[in-house]
């Protein structure tokens, strides 16, 4: 039985429908003591950081005494943010602190620096190198994008080829550290999954990620037994 967290910040529906097309048991606890007999949690997620608020003290002692008994968290797009130690989209308020470091947000220009075999001739005939350069870069990152996979032996993405495209919406973004199980680019790299042994996270939307989602969160409940 895979225990759904609902703390009221949207996409629960689409995550309980997906556990539903391969199969897995679901349950949408009121209270933290329903998640005892869980066999994986799942802490969905969308908006501002400021919505973990919700997963007070009761929440986080049950997710940890879960974790505690070997049993695997698995946390999607804001849920995966608050693994960490905290965001800057509300920087008074900690993370779940599993994992080192902060979420940022997205930079919205990138300085280019210039290939070396895009030159321009003057009127003279000589080389002139163009200069650095700005792009603009929208955030929120909406859309597809690909996984670089850094690992994907005993981890969530096993079986998920390299350059899979999965659904992204989102503005803040989790540092590349040695959890990274694979990293996507949006003006920056980012990490996209993180790992730590049963504790993972995907800043994408599995749920709404295709076939490749599906085999992620399959992956995810064949490693909650």
């Amino acid at each position: 039985m895979i225990a759904l967290v609902d703390y009221k910040a949207g996409n629960l529906t689409s995550v309980k429908k997906a556990l539903a097309t391969i199969g897995a048991a679901v349950i949408v606890p009121d209270a933290p003591e329903q998640i005892a007999d869980a066999s994986g949690v799942i802490v969905p997620g969308v908006g501002h950081f400021g919505a973990t608020r919700a997963l007070d003290a009761p929440w986080i002692e049950a997710i940890l005494g879960r974790i505690g008994e070997g049993r695997p968290l698995l946390g999607i797009c804001l849920g995966m943010q608050w693994l960490f130690e905290g965001s800057d989209e509300a920087p008074e308020l900690p993370g779940l602190g599993l994992l080192s470091g902060r979420c940022y947000r997205l930079a919205t220009t990138v300085r280019l620096k210039p290939d070396t075999t895009d030159t321009q001739r003057d009127d003279s005939g000589s080389v002139r190198l163009q200069q650095d350069r700005d792009r603009i870069v929208k955030v929120p990152h909406v859309g597809w994008n690909s996984l670089d996979i850094q690992r994907s032996e005993a981890s969530i993405l096993e079986g998920v080829p390299q350059g899979a495209q999965v659904y992204f919406t989102h503005s803040y973004v989790a540092p590349i550290t040695g959890d990274a199980a694979a990293v996507t680019d949006h003006g920056e790299p980012f990490a996209a999954v993180v790992q730590r042994g049963y504790i993972a996270g995907v800043q994408f939307h599995p749920e709404k990620s295709g076939d490749v989602g599906l085999r992620i969160l399959r992956n995810f409940v064949e490693l909650a037994g």
